[in-house]
């Protein structure tokens, strides 16, 4: 019998890995064998029926999300609702190159996705996670949510360690820093505060096998976001593009959340090559603040202003601000 892999189902059916992997685990799939953490699917087998799922369990699972496995300043999960609704009917893969905390990507769970970041520690994590889950998870389990360990582990260069330790590292200061801020220094070292939480999930051993299920079946990139849209963008997909934005404040400093600040060229080398998948038929999301220079780059598109909070301002009330939501579509 020849078998096929769990993405070569989602994108043969169209409905998502995580589902697949559900039907799998709850015998829903006839001849789906499970080798290790993977699964092999009868290439013969019919898609299967939505209404087959009759249980309250099993529906209740199946639409159950994969949640985002970092707070991450900046992060797209309070513009979801916004987003959501703009997504395209249909579309091939899903790419992401800025794919910082993944809220969309997670939610959508689409079962031909490519994912890329420059951060070679968050890009490091994602694989960890997807190759090496149980082991990131035993380190994770080690940490305390104490000021002295966090800026002993913070200390430790991410390099200087595996990368199954890196990964945890990550995660851990990520739980228990401020605000989930992902800072770094004009050294590239990580420099957020300790977050002094009473009692933060340092380890959800559930969300991050969701996340792993997912993740091993996704490409996933470190590399710079003009190199993989164009080795992988082609007609029909769809790009969520999530860059740094254009400051608004005259003190915005975008250096601190990234070591090479993403100025205001990159900003119309982007747009540039924004118009240039547009016209090859590939199917555009962005969002960005709502600054005039946007407005001018993408002014020939759907521009939709949102209303959104900042949560890295230790200020409630400096926490207010504008998105902008631009389809090409």
């Amino acid at each position: 019998m020849e078998y096929i892999t769990v993405k070569e189902a989602a994108m043969q059916w169209g409905i998502s890995v995580r589902k697949i992997q559900i039907l799998c685990s709850e015998d829903k799939l006839d001849g789906a064998v499970r080798f290790g953490n993977t699964w092999a699917i009868p290439k013969t087998i019919s898609k299967p029926v939505a209404h087959r799922a009759k249980t309250e369990k099993y529906i209740k699972e199946e639409e159950r999300t994969v949640e985002p496995i970092l707070k991450w300043a900046g992060g797209k999960t309070q513009l979801l609702p916004e987003i959501l609704p703009r997504i395209p009917n249909k579309y091939n893969k899903y790419i992401e190159p800025f794919i910082g905390g993944g809220a969309l990507f997670f939610r959508l769970q689409h079962g031909n996705s490519v994912i890329a970041d420059s951060n070679p520690e968050l890009i490091n994590l994602y694989q960890q996670i997807a190759n090496n889950c149980e082991k990131v998870i035993q380190i994770l389990k080690t940490y305390e949510n104490s000021e002295e360990m966090y800026y002993r582990v913070r200390s430790i260069e991410w390099t200087d360690v595996s990368k199954i330790e890196a990964a945890a590292r990550t995660l851990y200061l990520n739980r228990t820093c401020f605000n989930g801020l992902y800072r770094l220094n004009r050294k590239g070292q990580f420099n957020t505060p300790f977050g002094k939480y009473k009692n933060p999930t340092i380890c959800n051993d559930k969300r991050l096998w969701a996340a792993s299920d997912l993740l091993k079946n996704t490409i996933i990139i470190c590399g710079d976001y003009i190199e993989v849209l164009e080795k992988y963008a082609e007609r029909d997909d769809f790009i969520f593009l999530d860059p740094p934005y254009m400051p608004i404040s005259n003190y915005a400093d975008f250096r601190r959340y990234t070591k090479e600040q993403f100025c205001e060229q990159d900003q119309r080398n982007l747009a540039d090559i924004v118009h240039k998948l547009a016209h090859n038929g590939c199917k555009i999301m962005l969002t960005n603040s709502n600054h005039p220079l946007v407005k001018e780059l993408y002014g020939d598109y759907m521009i939709k202003v949102i209303q959104t909070k900042r949560n890295i301002n230790s200020h409630g009330d400096k926490r207010k601000g504008e998105d902008v939501i631009v389809t090409t579509y």
